[in-house]
């Protein structure tokens, strides 16, 4: 049994964090109606690249998702809308806050036609606030969240994260609240609006920066890949290439000297006393790694992995993404999957990263070209297509 079979999801996201949100509820099995308008979601023309003229942005939120056309500037497009939203338990929207209500389809709205349906909505900042009405940008709240200010090295200008962790984030805090929302249903029988933003989803990843900043009143920093209260802990070179390195207590920080031992016929430095303890270690971090990386420059990557794996030191290569895709981890537990897509042909995706011992997670299907199953779900409602074309209402 997948999990959430025999739920039903209207999805009215598009971009990335509703489609991510909404795809993982197709992994756990629920069905997912995706209305778009008639250009389609954005993301269908983002690009480079393009597989046979499909964005491999869109493909890569989109799968396991039915696609239906309405024109919700039309009565007929609102009123289909209104009779899917009959159907199902979830409605996931990721609007400005207003349009939703604006187009006709306010909580309040769907709560009195519909009591059992829970809608989530997804926003820069939430659905109230000062800032409720300002666009959600990924980029942007990764700034105000701090994120961008703790990311980095010091002295340079801030940088982003490599991908959009604000939008995926709340894609998944998103999935939580939908979650929690089904299990308080079969209670209480009824609904809720579930109200996820991506500012807040940053903020509430900052766990140790946050603890530092309102209780020890200390105000965190760009370290670039190193840690703020553990070291070593962070990237260095090698002769080849980068790789990490994380010595995370003193029993590991033992275990590192007896490698450096190894290889470091003379000059022990490192067995000194001030090293032995990680706050001092953290105190005199900067000149240590200078140190190491004096050390490490002189092997090739692959021969200190090998080193710090024998010695049970927790160490990994810096990848690119291809390498990490075609990691024999990865391989072995078949992350990547392959679909065929009636345009693209055989499509590899990246699965939803749960393993259950009982239940699972649905088998994956292609994301859908624009409008593929608007005449099927329509019909099923006992409407006759294509909505999209109406005129639109006064």
């Amino acid at each position: 049994m997948q999990p959430l079979q025999g739920i039903r999801v209207i999805d009215l996201t598009r971009v990335l964090s509703g489609p991510f949100c909404t795809m993982t509820l197709a992994d756990l099995g629920a069905e997912v109606i995706k209305i778009e308008s008639p250009a389609g979601d954005d993301t269908r023309h983002w690009g480079p690249p393009f597989v046979n003229g499909e964005s491999t942005y869109f493909l890569s939120a989109n799968r396991s998702k039915q696609s239906v056309v309405l024109d919700l500037k039309t009565a007929s497009g609102k009123q289909a809308l209104w009779d899917l939203i009959g159907t199902a338990d979830i409605v996931v929207e990721n609007f400005r806050p207003g349009t939703l209500a604006g187009l006709g389809f306010s909580w309040e709205q769907i709560q009195l036609q519909t009591p059992r349906v829970i809608l989530v909505s997804i926003s820069g900042y939430g659905q109230t606030g000062p800032l409720a009405m300002s666009p959600g940008y990924d980029l942007v709240a990764q700034g105000e969240s701090g994120l961008m200010y703790v990311t980095g090295e010091a002295g340079r200008p801030p940088v982003k994260v490599g991908f959009s962790v604000s939008d995926v984030g709340a894609g998944m805090w998103a999935v939580i609240g939908a979650l929690a929302a089904l299990r308080n249903r079969e209670k209480s029988g009824i609904g809720d609006h579930i109200d996820v933003s991506l500012f807040e989803t940053l903020i509430s990843w900052q766990t140790y920066h946050a603890e530092a900043a309102l209780l020890g009143g200390e105000e965190p920093q760009p370290l670039g890949s190193a840690h703020p209260t553990i070291a070593p802990y962070q990237t260095f070179l090698a002769s080849d290439g980068y790789f990490n390195l994380a010595v995370g207590n003193d029993g590991l920080w033992n275990r590192l000297c007896g490698v450096l031992d190894g290889v470091c016929e003379e000059d022990r430095w490192y067995r000194d006393a001030q090293y032995a303890h990680n706050p001092d270690r953290v105190r005199g971090r900067e000149a240590l790694a200078e140190r190491l990386n004096l050390i490490f420059c002189q092997r090739p990557r692959s021969e200190w992995l090998q080193l710090f794996a024998a010695a049970g030191i927790p160490a990994g290569s810096v990848n690119t993404i291809s390498e990490a895709l075609a990691h024999p981890q990865i391989q072995a537990r078949a992350m990547a999957q392959t679909i065929e897509h009636p345009t693209v042909g055989a499509m590899p995706t990246v699965k939803i990263p749960i393993a259950f011992t009982h239940a699972t997670t649905r088998p994956p299907t292609p994301p859908p070209l624009l409008g593929a199953d608007t005449d099927e779900v329509l019909q099923s409602l006992g409407r006759q297509p294509p909505e999209a074309r109406e005129t639109p209402s006064e």
